[in-house]
């Protein structure tokens, strides 16, 4: 029998009440936003009160924290929505589109919330008169702890899980669909591809980030920790994808890996290929800032 891991006993809901007659939980994954939010403002909190870390003296001031915060809460559930509607799931919510808003029901893309971000973070930047480059490397530091705990709560919640797997370290998810290649053994072992995202897009990634930013003086380079970011998470997010079961709508009799593209050749699925412009914006950006 191969060797695996059992799925730990852990529902995807921390507590549930009912109110007049409303279910209302608190799951990890909200969970997981909201505490990476708040340890991402406290990261850029303490890089706004450290003048001497940028070149020019810290871009805004602590008051103005709240309003950006209210700013990328909005782009990350807007831009992850629309993202993930458009991304994966068109035709259907072409047909649904009263369900697009019914973020509850679940369905979210980090390159649409990336997108709603960035957008956010242009219009503070206008509204607030603070220089886009400087805000935007502040966002590029705070953002990776939610992404850690946002993929700790994937895990937990039994989704976005791997490809079939016979290493010792793989996980016999509990779900249905993720039984879906049962073996004579009566396992299905898949990589714990949430587990791998969140230790190279979160923990490996925001630890250089803080390191460039408190030790190495990145914060004094202009875009060079938004060119880190871009790179850092796009190579991890392509790497993963080898190993991670790609969204069902992708997956048909005859493209059996789920690709969604193909370039001479050589296929590669949704989130490699949004993740590449990421790679490649990322290596210049990072190329740029480093000649200065």
């Amino acid at each position: 029998m191969i060797a695996v891991l059992p799925f730990p006993d852990i529902g995807p809901e921390i507590f549930s009440v009912e109110l007049f007659g409303i279910n209302i939980a608190l799951r990890w994954y909200a969970m997981g936003y909201i505490i990476g939010i708040i340890i991402g403002w406290f990261l850029l909190k303490a890089a706004i009160t450290r003048p001497a870390l940028w070149r020019d003296g810290a871009p805004f001031g602590p008051e103005k924290l709240e309003d950006l915060l209210t700013y990328i809460v909005a782009g990350v559930i807007g831009g992850g929505r629309l993202g993930y509607v458009l991304f994966y799931k068109p035709a259907y919510y072409a047909a649904n589109p009263i369900e697009i808003p019914m973020i509850w029901t679940g369905g979210m893309s980090f390159h649409g919330g990336f997108l709603g971000v960035v957008f956010a973070v242009w219009l503070f930047s206008l509204r607030h008169k603070v220089a886009l480059p400087a805000l935007a490397d502040g966002i590029a530091l705070a953002a990776t702890p939610a992404i850690l705990l946002v993929r700790i709560a994937n895990f937990i919640n039994a989704e976005l899980w791997g490809r079939q797997t016979d290493v010792h370290w793989g996980v016999v998810f509990p779900t249905e669909a993720a039984q879906s290649c049962a073996t004579a053994a009566g396992l299905c072992a898949r990589h714990p591809s949430q587990l791998y995202e969140a230790g190279l897009e979160g923990l490996l990634l925001g630890s250089i980030l803080i390191l460039l930013a408190f030790r190495f003086g990145g914060l004094k380079k202009s875009w060079l920790l938004s060119g880190v970011f871009f790179t850092g998470y796009g190579l991890a997010r392509f790497m993963v994808e080898f190993v991670r079961q790609p969204d069902a709508q992708f997956v048909t009799a005859g493209n059996p890996l789920g690709l969604a593209f193909h370039i001479n050749g050589v296929g590669l699925t949704m989130g490699q290929t949004l993740t590449l412009p990421m790679i490649l914006i990322g290596g210049f950006v990072v190329w740029r800032a480093a000649r200065r």
